[in-house]
């Protein structure tokens, strides 16, 4: 197997310096930005596995000359290892309520570098449901006990628990999002509640994926809270990382 690393960037590059991927003879493993420069990548790997070779290097201008327009230059470092490294584990991020935004958004983010975990009281709306869930009866036991750096996402069928579950999230001050389904009605009333417990709610968002459009079918509600959620953690547990450029 071949690790292919991106070791200096100049000017605009599909991915970042220390982007890399690993190349086997029938299978690839993360990527170093798609396009052409990705195929020249690939290739060159698969030449040294054939070969026997250990380590080689890559200068390649992104520009015309192999059919893209990024206009930068990439130099590429390619090792021979044994096996990839394991994957690391995906933050996760607790959906509490089942309903069809709960459903929606946990499909969404289920394509995203993370692991969604659909949690609800009701039985039948959890088997409604794709992905990794989880029946309880205590939904504010899930908040106590998740990971560090759990995200949390509450749209319950009920404004009471709402309300219990986002204060116990904000609680949680190592959470990097802790986001409420609802409406300026709404929030006035759970800062009032969160206010008499000495909550902070300025990390609050509520209503969740506002801003974006006044739709309010569940898979466009789910999509603008999906691009929130994992706009704040690339700024907060994710390196940053630029979007490939066209091809």
């Amino acid at each position: 197997m071949i690790r292919v690393e991106i070791t200096r960037t100049r000017g605009s590059s599909p991915r970042e310096a220390g982007a890399a991927m690993f190349v086997a003879p029938d299978s690839l493993t993360g990527t170093i930005g798609g396009g052409q420069l990705e195929y020249m990548a690939i290739d060159r790997a698969r030449q040294m596995i054939a070969r026997g070779e250990k380590a080689a290097r890559m200068d390649v201008p992104l520009g015309p000359e192999i059919g893209q327009c990024c206009g930068g230059r990439v130099e590429l470092e390619l090792r021979h290892v044994e096996a990839a490294p394991p994957a690391p584990d995906r933050p996760q991020v607790l959906i509490f309520g089942a309903g069809h935004v709960g459903r929606a958004l946990a499909k969404a983010l289920a394509l995203l570098p993370l692991r969604p975990i659909l949690i609800d009281q009701r039985a039948g709306e959890l088997a409604q449901a794709t992905g990794e869930t989880r029946l309880t009866p205590l939904p504010e036991a899930e908040i106590r006990r998740a990971p560090y750096g759990t995200s949390h996402i509450i749209l319950t069928h009920d404004h009471a628990l709402d309300f219990l579950l986002a204060a116990e999230a904000l609680r949680r001050l190592d959470a990097p999002y802790v986001g409420m389904i609802g409406s300026k009605t709404k929030l006035a009333q759970f800062r009032r509640f969160a206010r008499a417990q000495g909550l902070d709610t300025d990390r609050l968002t509520c209503p969740i994926g506002a801003g974006y459009s006044r739709d309010k079918r569940p898979e466009i509600i789910a999509a603008f809270t999906a691009a929130e959620i994992i706009g704040r953690l690339t700024e907060t547990v994710f390196p940053f990382e630029k979007y490939p450029c066209d091809s």
